[in-house]
């Protein structure tokens, strides 16, 4: 290879006329803009989908005759002023924005989103799968509600991997080359024109990363990138691939990311009130926030930092599976972070503490340890997934009941015009109140959907799964051509499927928890439903198996090996290198969305939410969303909700294959094809419109990013400013607080406990009486609750409650430093009923008592 003495960028030459084209292109507005994307795809149809819809690619290899005859074609100047029109009203209407009209101006963006993937379109390719794709419609959706929100992710040279299977039907990866100067990304610059560097410590090399920005509608995106001339090669690769390489690749990726990204907003001049941690990817921003504090606020210590710099972090946790967190040798830590924890002040064991996590005989640094540890809010992203969280990290709370465990849960959605097919916009535009864009959460907006003619419901939705069936076509033919099948079985692909049978699909990344196989349990029984000749069955499945997991890797080949059974040739189908196109294509296609995982652990799961905006119906496991979801008027349960231990995950596996077999059999497959005397399945419409009217308002990000702004962001943006502005004396207060609160909690005992009568009856008054010693602490430092609530057979209080106490005064009998409390409570129901008495800390400023793990009970 030869290396050049120098480089010029190149970019398109467009008429003045088509000059907007350009600005259009670099912000993905138009990813969830159907009438932008048809103007892209009308200047050349054939280069949009080479370009695999990248308009910045396209505008750079079209014709410049055609650049030319696209400015003189009144038609599409007419278009384009109309594409125009509507995104400068997007782009200057910040005003009208939900979030302008509930709190009013900023200058700066001030919540900071950290992601180690974002799925924001198939053309940039920086995402692996749904963590990706729901931080991307995160932020399409903070831009859609005028959020102060920037995000924080990494650049990857290779991206997630492209898959293709050998002639055997394994897995096998490549990794194409992103060329950065034809994705819509473009290079953050100083003011002097120069390139923005931001140095980041990695191990003994302070790294060089540039810095990528994606414009998201309103809200920016910057993305760190180490591919820079003057790092060593290891450090340069850092960014190459998503998810790649060793342990020693993946914390220094998150050291980039974390404490990268808090660098990079210092040298963007933003300094963040809240920073939303995307699982626990990017937890090492808390010590960098930490560190920056400590170096700008001479004299306080790391605790005292740290105490003030969680009451701005948030912990978003997506993962239910303990073997799936994130987690570090020590030697890994040790051969990173001394600069770290001598810039904190913090022995290298008090650091290790940090993240420690007990593996049964040994000791990890554990990401959402440490996350858990500096953020003074924690959510799960469903109802489910929170109660399993609560369970996994009751640990790292001690003596508290594991419903009280603050971890709460913000259950996903899906940013709904991203993945809308333009047919079903055009019929909900026709329908339905035009507000279903702006306020996609408002239900009355979503119950009109019974306006809508079925005739014309059911023809846009079987337009949908011809297209998808035309795809899967397309495509299986092109895999048989790279896998040098014969000519006979690729000229049979031209065959597969049947553009009006029942399609079910089945697609996401392929862990064996997720059992995609399930289907396949009984092969005889599922050939007879598949050839069936009044009501045939096909399937479509797609995913991606992680590099390294050689199981999932198995499933795939097996559900291959099955399609190309002669029974199963014309029914099933496996789309290679599933993406967010083809995911577009299946959502908006399919009858039905399978999803059968080994409940609890789905966290939540976004896919599903898809089908339902395009007039598709779920049939799931009750796991992650749909366990909130569902309701037999709205599609179907897989089983009802039973767990298994792993000794019996083959008897669980036999009895929901069952399950599914007979659901398909007696209740979905006549659903759908018991037609009325006008062709029309009545029945599954009316099932599709209850779907679309229950949960369509909420199972979307617009909810999901409100929920997080009203819940998590605002409440912590509130505590974090009252804490350093005007300055910091109010936080050094609140953390010198927590300091004699922590020294002096030792002596806090709870004396005596009274309770009278003894035996109540339903709504009379239960008198409790407590006398507690505080040591030096004052009244007013702590809060003593009753915790009540029923027993269970072994005499422990289940799911209690708690009621504060009234502080009645000093000790009557002049008992040195024990106080009085009391309270009274009654009982709605008769049975045996148990209640105790706690302490815990209580502070203006304090977000959760809880979080400081002081919690003092009565022993009886």
């Amino acid at each position: 290879m030869i290396k050049p003495v120098a480089t010029v960028d190149v970019s398109p030459n467009l008429p003045p006329s088509l000059e907007r084209l350009r600005e259009l292109a670099y912000n993905l507005h138009w990813s969830w803009d159907h009438e932008a994307m048809a103007l892209l795809r009308r200047l050349d149809r054939d280069l949009w989908e080479e370009t695999e819809h990248n308009p910045v690619w396209q505008l750079g290899l079209i014709g410049q005759e055609a650049l030319e005859a696209a400015a003189h074609d009144e038609a599409f100047m007419a278009h384009l002023d109309r594409v125009c029109s509507r995104f400068d009203a997007y782009m200057s209407n910040e005003a009208r924005t939900w979030y302008r009209r509930q709190y009013g101006e900023f200058d700066q963006p001030y919540i900071a989103y950290f992601s180690m993937e974002y799925g924001l379109t198939e053309c940039l390719r920086n995402y692996s799968g749904g963590l990706g794709v729901l931080s991307g419609d995160h932020l399409k959706s903070a831009s859609d509600l005028g959020l102060p929100l920037v995000g924080i992710g990494l650049l990857y040279e290779e991206g997630y991997f492209h898959q293709y299977l050998n002639a055997d039907g394994y897995q096998q990866q490549s990794y194409p080359i992103n060329d950065y100067s034809n994705l819509p990304v473009q290079q953050v610059h100083n003011a002097d024109g120069t390139p923005l560097i931001v140095e980041v410590p990695i191990a003994e090399v302070m790294a060089k990363v540039c810095v990528w920005k994606v414009q998201v509608g309103r809200v920016p995106l910057y993305l760190l990138d180490t591919n820079h001339t003057d790092n060593p090669d290891d450090v340069r690769d850092l960014t190459d691939r998503l998810y790649g390489g060793d342990k020693r690749t993946r914390i220094r990726q998150e050291i980039l990311l974390g404490i990268g990204g808090m660098r990079l907003l210092e040298a963007l001049n933003i300094r963040p009130m809240v920073c939303h941690m995307n699982e626990g990817h990017s937890a090492f921003l808390a010590l960098e926030r930490v560190r920056v504090m400590m170096q700008e606020n001479p004299g306080l210590d790391f605790w005292e930092a740290a105490d003030i710099c969680a009451a701005g972090n948030l912990f978003t946790t997506h993962t239910p599976v303990p073997a799936g967190l994130e987690r570090f040798g020590y030697d890994l830590i040790d051969e990173h972070f001394p600069y770290l924890w001598e810039a904190l002040g913090l022995t290298r064991e008090e650091f290790h503490d940090l993240g420690r996590e007990n593996m049964g005989g040994f000791d990890l640094f554990s990401m959402p340890v440490l996350a858990l540890k500096l953020c003074h809010a924690t959510n799960a992203v469903s109802q489910l997934h929170g109660a399993v969280s609560r369970t996994m990290w009751q640990w790292v709370y001690p003596e508290v009941p594991e419903h009280e465990i603050p971890l709460g849960a913000i259950t996903n959605g899906i940013h709904i015009e991203s993945w809308l097919s333009g047919e079903m916009t055009g019929l909900y535009d026709r329908y339905l109140d035009p507000a279903w864009r702006d306020e996609p959460d408002n239900a009355a907006i979503w119950a009109d959907v019974e306006r809508i003619p079925d005739a014309e419901l059911w023809r846009t939705h079987e337009r949908r799964r011809e297209r998808l069936v035309s795809l899967a076509r397309r495509k299986l033919r092109a895999q048989l051509q790279a896998r040098a099948a014969t000519q006979a079985e690729i000229e049979g692909a031209r065959e597969v499927l049947n553009p009006d049978a029942l399609t079910i699909g089945f697609a996401r990344r392929f862990a064996t928890y997720k059992r995609a196989t399930l289907i396949l349990r009984d092969k005889e029984r599922l050939a007879r439903l598949v050839n069936d000749p009044d009501r045939p069955v096909q399937f479509i499945f797609a995913g991606k198996a992680h590099p390294h997991d050689h199981p999932g890797k198995e499933l795939i080949k097996e559900i291959v090996k099955t399609a190309e059974l002669p029974e199963f040739r014309h029914s099933m189908v496996f789309l290679e290198n599933y993406d967010m196109s083809v995911a577009r294509y299946m959502t908006q296609g399919v009858d039905v969305w399978l999803n059968t995982p080994r409940r609890p652990k789905e966290a939540s799961g976004t896919s599903g939410m898809k089908v339902i905006y395009n007039g598709g119906l779920n049939a799931s496991i009750l796991d992650g969303w749909w366990a909130e979801a569902y309701d037999p008027s709205l599609g179907w349960a897989i089983g009802s909700g039973e767990e298994y231990d792993q000794e019996e995950w083959d008897l669980q596996d036999y009895i929901e294959a069952q399950a599914l077999y007979n659901l398909l059999e007696d209740d979905l497959i006549p659903s759908f094809y018991t037609r009325g005397r006008d062709g029309l399945p009545r029945d599954w419409i009316g099932r599709v419109k209850s779907s679309v009217k229950k949960l369509a308002p909420f199972f979307n990000t617009y909810r999901m990013v409100r929920e997080y702004t009203e819940e998590y962001y605002m409440p912590s943006h509130a505590r974090f400013q009252a804490l350093v502005q005007p300055d910091i004396a109010r936080g050094k207060a609140f953390a010198d607080w927590q300091n004699t609160v922590r020294a002096q909690w030792a002596k806090v005992a709870i004396v005596n406990v009274e309770v009278k009568p003894e035996q109540i009856k339903v709504n009379e008054d239960l008198n409790v009486q407590a006398w507690v010693n505080l040591g030096a602490l004052k009244p007013e430092d702590v809060e003593v609750q009753v915790y009540y609530g029923p027993l269970d057979s072994r005499g422990q209080i289940v799911a209690g409650e708690a009621l504060d106490m009234q502080y009645c005064g000093p000790d009557g009998n002049g008992r040195k430093n024990v106080h009085e409390f009391s309270t009274s409570l009654a009982y709605a129901n008769t049975g045996r009923r148990g209640l105790s008495v706690r302490v815990l800390p209580h502070h203006e400023d304090l977000a959760d008592p809880i979080h400081t793990g002081l919690i003092t009970w009565a022993n009886k």
